[in-house]
């Protein structure tokens, strides 16, 4: 018998006397906790035992289409690839306790592309490749796992995240429910002609809240609510005899049948409705209100826009702030991602913003100068979280600079007044001045421009830090022309300017995701902050940063990250793969991020962005070292386009 062959029986056989144990072991790491026992032991059976002193090679490209697949028992493995940019090697991942390899090469009947060494002493679990496959046939969990990899770690988490909303929220309802399930009865119609007074009772016989106006084709023309009713009805201006055409609410807002309640419930919180009318091929198929919506979801995301929209001081404002952390705690049971939760906090935020500018300008008075109210940073992209603070300017029209300094005067003591009054609502001041008070930030359109212009051609350290903030803008509150024609300026002329763009990448370097190469986690050692991570700063800003790089540099207008990436790969700037890695990475990170919050804020502590990663169980932590490991994929990726 052969020395490979001796140590394959060694291995077997010790795996045969402690099949018990390593059972017990297994199950402690998905995939094997989701696996029937019967489908792991028969996986246990087929498993040898192989030991790897330090540095020694496990796998490597030049060995050939894969044979076993190894699952780490003890130890540490790491994937070793030449560098990119530079001379030697990088570590591309690390792989320890529980977790295991190399699946996309065993599926693909392949070699490895990446050399896999023993990090240090350890022992690994190896499977034929024919007792793999039986595997992969037999147990369901496994070959999720197997084909989908880290996505069906993030919908282990997910389906946690929701349990334990639930128990303290009650029964579990889902936001991607499609709307055609929530439109169960044929909707009220009439024609044009209908006499008001006819279709007001025919809503009142069938008990609806809404009409749907409909042409011969039932084609939706118009909508006619109780809303409008009663508007009707307090002007005394229309004759009841006549037709509801000349009352009702023409080209109403529709989405498909097969929309979800979270898109009917965003689209209800923008525009102000209370009804959503469902068609197909042209055809009304349905309506869906306000009440059909969160009597199923128990999320009144439409009511407490409406509320914070219409408060009549500050001080019903502020109170509306504990309505949001309650609302998001509900998305969270509903199985609401954390993109649609951040992109339902901006909303409430932008209509927080209007209403404190609204109530400014009737106690202040109006300055008498139309104004447009931009936000930047993570506003500006629609990534907020119940954590933020103030980035916010002042866009105005202006002759020439003396005309500019005049209207600058009279906006800047209203920009103070909303300042300090979104302070009291929770957006923070900005500790770097970042906010419209600042006259710097108080500027006519040509000042706005030369500012840009200037970030871009002189790209110094403190302008490429400020491009990272205001280039990522958003008009919240008047005219938007303004707004648009200064973001495509800058894309014009950071897509002109291969050395800006050499610059930001630079930038885009500065925060290094806390990974190391023989540790789970590099955390603060010392101070207030010792054993902590920054999930902001360190897991989230790699991303943000790469993704703006990279969408500005192509022309791509989109401001939020996740839609940027996706723009990228639809452009063939990012693999489809890497792009998809990326997001559920991204996904993560920021899921995580708003789980502390909502933790903080239940135990009244300050907000903070930093983490314990020891404070994770086994799954969260694994899932966040990989989404962190999928930052580094990307400042590698840009390390290597601009050659740095």
């Amino acid at each position: 018998m052969s020395k490979a062959n001796e140590f394959a029986q060694a291995g077997k056989v010790a795996v045969q006397q402690n099949i018990h144990g390593l059972m017990e072991f297994l199950q402690k790491f998905p995939p094997f906790n989701q696996m029937e026992s019967a489908h792991l032991g028969y996986l246990l059976e087929h498993c040898q035992l192989r030991f790897y002193s330090a540095g020694e090679s496990i796998l490597k490209p030049s060995g050939g289409p894969v044979q076993h697949f190894y699952i780490v028992k003890q130890g540490l493995v790491v994937g070793e690839r030449p560098h990119t940019a530079r001379r030697g090697t990088e570590t591309t991942f690390e792989i320890t306790t529980g977790e295991c390899f190399p699946l996309a090469a065993l599926l693909g009947e392949r070699a490895t592309r990446t050399e896999h060494l023993a990090g240090e002493d350890t022992f690994c679990l190896l499977l034929g490749k024919d007792a793999f496959i039986k595997v992969f046939a037999l147990s369901a969990p496994f070959r999720d796992f197997a084909l989908r990899g880290v996505s069906s770690l993030l919908d282990q988490v997910n389906q946690q995240v929701q349990r334990q909303a639930v128990a303290t929220l009650g029964a579990q309802y889902s936001l991607d429910t499609p709307l055609r399930e929530l439109a169960m009865r044929q909707p009220v119609t009439c024609s044009a002609d209908t006499p008001i007074s006819a279709a007001v009772r025919l809503m009142h016989e069938q008990q609806v809240g809404s009409i749907v106006i409909v042409d011969e084709g039932l084609r939706p023309t118009g909508i006619f609510t109780l809303r409008d009713l009663r508007s009707v009805v307090a002007e005394g201006s229309e004759n009841l005899s006549g037709p509801i055409a000349s009352v009702m609410i023409a080209n109403p807002f529709h989405l498909p049948a097969t929309a979800s309640a979270f898109d009917a419930a965003i689209a209800m919180t923008e525009r102000h409705i209370a009804h959503v009318c469902l068609v197909e091929e042209g055809r009304l198929r349905g309506v869906v209100s306000e009440r059909d919506l969160f009597s199923l979801q128990r999320v009144d995301l439409v009511h407490l826009a409406r509320t914070i929209s219409h408060a009549s001081k500050l001080e019903t404002l502020v109170a509306l702030r504990s309505d949001i952390h309650q609302l998001v705690e509900r998305m969270l049971a509903h199985g609401a991602s954390s993109t649609q939760i951040t992109q339902i906090i901006t909303l409430l935020n932008d209509h927080t913003v209007c209403r404190v500018i609204e109530l400014s300008i009737e106690q202040v008075g109006d300055p008498g100068v139309p104004f447009t109210w931009l936000c930047f940073g993570s506003e500006g992209r629609r990534e907020q979280t119940l954590h933020t603070d103030q980035d916010n300017g002042m866009l105005f029209e202006a002759s020439d600079a003396a005309d500019a300094a005049i209207k600058r005067g009279k906006l800047l003591p209203l920009a103070e007044r909303i300042n300090h009054s979104l302070d009291k609502c929770g957006f923070s001041l900005c500790k770097g001045g970042i906010m419209a008070s600042n006259p710097q930030l108080c500027l006519s359109h040509l000042e706005w421009s030369r500012r840009f212009s200037s970030f871009i051609r002189d790209g110094n350290p403190e302008n490429l830090l400020a491009s990272s903030i205001y280039f990522d803008l958003r008009a919240v509150w008047g005219p938007v022309d303004g707004c648009e024609v200064l973001r495509q300026q800058i894309l014009v002329e950071v897509a002109d300017n291969q050395i800006f763009q050499r610059l930001m990448a630079a930038n885009a370097l500065r925060n290094r995701p806390p990974v190391g190469r023989f540790r789970d986690f590099v955390v603060a050692r010392s101070g207030s902050e010792k054993h902590t991570l920054d999930l902001k700063v360190q897991g989230l800003t790699p991303f943000v940063d790469g993704a703006r790089l990279l969408a500005l540099a192509h022309g791509i207008s989109a401001g939020n990250t996740l839609q940027r990436l996706r723009e990228l790969i639809a452009k063939e700037v990012i693999d489809p793969l890497d792009g998809a890695a990326y997001e559920e990475a991204y996904h993560f990170i920021q899921q995580t991020r708003m789980q502390q919050h909502q933790q903080q804020a239940r135990q009244q502590q300050r907000y903070s962005n930093r983490l314990d990663p020891d404070s994770l169980n086994h799954l969260d932590r694994r899932i966040l070292r990989e989404s962190f490991r999928q930052a580094q994929r990307l400042q590698s990726s840009l390390a290597l386009r601009y050659q740095l």
